[in-house]
């Protein structure tokens, strides 16, 4: 098969019908599937999507019976698709269909991952301001520069998505996380709409699920292999420091009589030997989980 498409769905019913028609005239001749994820919808999306299962054949719908968030529905339908290329987008219409040839394009050209970049977004400024952070952080942190880590329109080499784990919203560090295991990555400029139906699903609780999951992707791509490297540097350090307040209470003790008793620096300095030991503790276990698991496989 050529093309998949993964598409989530959250109460998108005014949407999808124009959405599938416009992907039709995007793909020529090319087999394809179109694989519709409806993420808990309390709308009438199901039924649209039902009766475009009906009329097209190539057309598959998972149905979730709660909100479990895009993560978990790009994965569900990640593990199902077949195509050679495997787009995502959202189900909005604030993505253009007319782009995909462009996607096609580059992927031919030997890239694994191609992101889209919405380079003039039809957002407004409470989206586009903290997106602006959060791409400057993230390309960062992981040492890959992109303008929009965050645009729902990829295309990705079929291999790439059966390489990637994503759950939480780490939907948004894919390109991380494939960059991490190898693969190539690169972007385009594309065309975004304003919402023509429903209301937007973003909110401000993301902010703070964003940066936790920026942790744990960091966590996972650069020390993966070597939890120790992480943790036993943490751990040092903070052994140190607490071994030098500890060795600077017994010199003024020893040579010059200051008592110990009633000493916050003393508390200080044990607690953070003891805390360094046990992050310490906790790299080697990490390290042990590492090697079983290598051993297994």
């Amino acid at each position: 098969m050529d093309l998949s498409f993964v598409i989530p769905v959250y109460n998108e019913e005014k949407s999808l019908r124009k959405l599938h028609t416009e992907i039709l005239k995007q793909i020529d001749d090319r087999s394809y599937e179109i694989i519709f994820v409806n993420d808990g919808s309390q709308d009438d999306s199901s039924i649209v999507l039902k009766s475009i299962q009906d009329d097209d054949n190539n057309v598959d719908v998972i149905n979730f019976r709660t909100n479990f968030g895009k993560s978990a529905a790009l994965q569900a339908g990640f593990n199902i698709a077949q195509g050679d290329i495997v787009f995502t987008m959202d189900a909005d219409l604030q993505d253009d269909p007319k782009e995909i040839p462009h996607f096609i394009e580059k992927i031919n050209q030997g890239n694994d991952l191609v992101t889209g970049w919405k380079k003039n977004r039809k957002d407004p400024i409470s989206k586009t301001i903290p997106s602006k952070f959060f791409n400057f952080f993230t390309s960062l942190i992981f040492k890959l520069k992109l303008h929009d880590y965050n645009c729902g329109f990829k295309a990705y080499k079929n291999e790439v998505v059966k390489s990637v784990s994503i759950y939480g919203e780490l939907h948004r560090y894919i390109p991380a996380l494939a960059n991490a295991q190898g693969f190539s990555v690169t972007e385009i400029p594309v065309k975004h709409h304003k919402r023509q139906h429903g209301k937007t699903k973003y909110g401000a609780k993301r902010f703070f699920k964003g940066f936790l999951d920026l942790l744990t992707v960091n966590l996972i791509t650069k020390y993966e292999k070597s939890p120790l490297y992480l943790f036993g540097l943490t751990g040092l350090i903070t052994t140190f420091i607490g071994f030098a307040i500890s060795l600077y209470l017994a010199i003024t003790k020893i040579f010059f009589g200051a008592p110990l008793s009633n000493r916050p620096l003393l508390f200080l300095g044990v607690l953070l030997i003891v805390v360094g030991v046990q992050v310490i503790s906790i790299g080697l276990i990490g390290e042990f989980i590492v090697y079983l698991d290598k051993k297994k496989k």
